[in-house]
């Protein structure tokens, strides 16, 4: 099988799947709609980060794809409902980069704190500012956690280890880690935090989360850290918060528009504010991280491709399994309507097949089902599985 690797992903992921017996192209960016979508038609997976995006009219045009591989956290980038009727899975890396994005949110805290932003510039520019006027330590402050997923937990346990009070809120019950507690409203974390980390996913319910409104409910002299997504803040909201000194100062790492490459040019009305630390998205860009998201997202197409577990898919039916011995092995991604398993089921009856192993999941669209079958033109009966008006896609593995 061949698979694309686009946006500079980590060689890591080129030379695993190699190892493995897949063909493998990488491209060091992110080609435009019209190239991407001719660029796939040779291609059964392909390796995205978060720039490429593969939209419902990218996807309709390549109902061929088996599997994409986000290699990073998020996948709003990928038109999930529409890959997932095509029969395409999508995999990522949920826990990969976690550290990394924690251990950045906690240095911006301490550089936040100690204006060391402000004080690294004048100091090139010649600029001798040696004052404690503004600075201090974090050690005691109120640490608000907006989003206590992987990485809003991570930051929690990091933060305690400074000393830092930590709180918490989120729309699911979380479990708390050490010391951390858990506020019941947004407005209650936001009045009592010296510094309000962001860690929450890019959905209609985040967007535009924190505008100003909730920004006049900080505390005033408060810091806001941004390491989640861009739609997540009002940037208008921020600017004017930040210049009536209402919030001291803020870390932002995504942005509503960010630059298709390292040659284009990023503007922001933040630029040239005050305590303002801005970071062109490397949340997790760290050798560590990007190695350990090339080889779980490497591992995840490996498994799907080869031997047909979708474990860690984010928008397939959930069929964890192992490789399969001496009996032949069928995946079929079908329509979810009644009667589907018994049709292909008589077809492998009539084919005077015996099943090994049978494996079925479903939700609301689809239904993923691996047989392990004993069958000497296990092919045939493939191609028979085809012909049914339900199948999406039918591969032998």
């Amino acid at each position: 099988m061949n698979i694309l690797l686009l946006e500079n992903i980590h060689s890591t992921a080129k030379e695993k799947l190699e190892e493995q017996g897949f063909k493998v192209d990488l491209l060091t960016y992110s080609p435009a709609p019209e190239e991407l979508s001719s660029l796939l038609a040779k291609y059964q997976a392909v390796g995205i980060r978060s720039k490429t995006k593969l939209t419902k009219d990218i996807l309709d045009k390549n109902k061929h794809l088996l599997a994409v591989g986000c290699f990073c956290i998020g996948t709003n980038q990928v038109d999930l409902e529409a890959a997932k009727v095509n029969g395409t899975a999508v995999f990522n890396a949920p826990h990969s980069n976690t550290r990394s994005v924690a251990e950045l949110v906690i240095a911006e805290m301490v550089a936040l704190s100690r204006q060391l932003g402000d004080r690294n510039s004048m100091a090139h520019e010649g600029k001798w500012l040696k004052s404690a006027v503004g600075a201090n330590e974090i050690r005691g402050k109120n640490l608000g956690i907006i989003g206590y997923g992987h990485i809003g937990s991570q930051v929690s346990v990091l933060a305690e280890s400074f000393g830092l009070n930590v709180l918490f809120y989120d729309v699911t019950k979380k479990l708390s880690l050490g010391n951390a507690k858990s506020v019941s409203t947004l407005k209650e974390l936001l009045s009592i935090s010296d510094f309000v980390t962001l860690h929450v996913p890019e959905t209609p319910e985040t967007k535009d989360m924190i505008t100003s409104e909730e920004l006049s409910q900080m505390k005033k002299g408060s810091y806001l850290i941004n390491a989640s997504r861009g739609s997540v803040v009002v940037i208008a909201d921020l600017v004017a918060a930040l210049k009536s000194e209402h919030i001291k100062g803020c870390a932002v790492d995504v942005f509503p528009k960010e630059p298709a490459s390292n040659e284009e040019m990023f503007t922001s009305p933040l630029q040239g504010l005050k305590n303002v630390i801005l970071t062109p998205h490397i949340g997790g860009s760290t050798e560590e991280a990007q190695v350990a998201i090339a080889e779980e997202v490497s591992d995840s197409l490996d498994k799907f491709l080869k031997v047909g577990s979708s474990a860690g898919a984010v928008n397939f039916p959930i069929v964890d399994i192992g490789k399969h011995g001496s009996a032949k092995r069928i995946v079929n991604v079908h329509e979810n309507k009644p009667g589907v398993l018994g049709e292909i089921n008589s077809i492998i009856s009539a084919a005077g097949a015996n099943i090994d192993a049978q494996f079925l999941a479903t939700d609301d669209k689809i239904g993923y089902l691996v047989i392990d079958v004993h069958a000497d033109h296990v092919d045939g009966l493939s191609q028979s599985i085809v012909k049914l008006d339900s199948n999406i896609i039918t591969r032998v593995v």
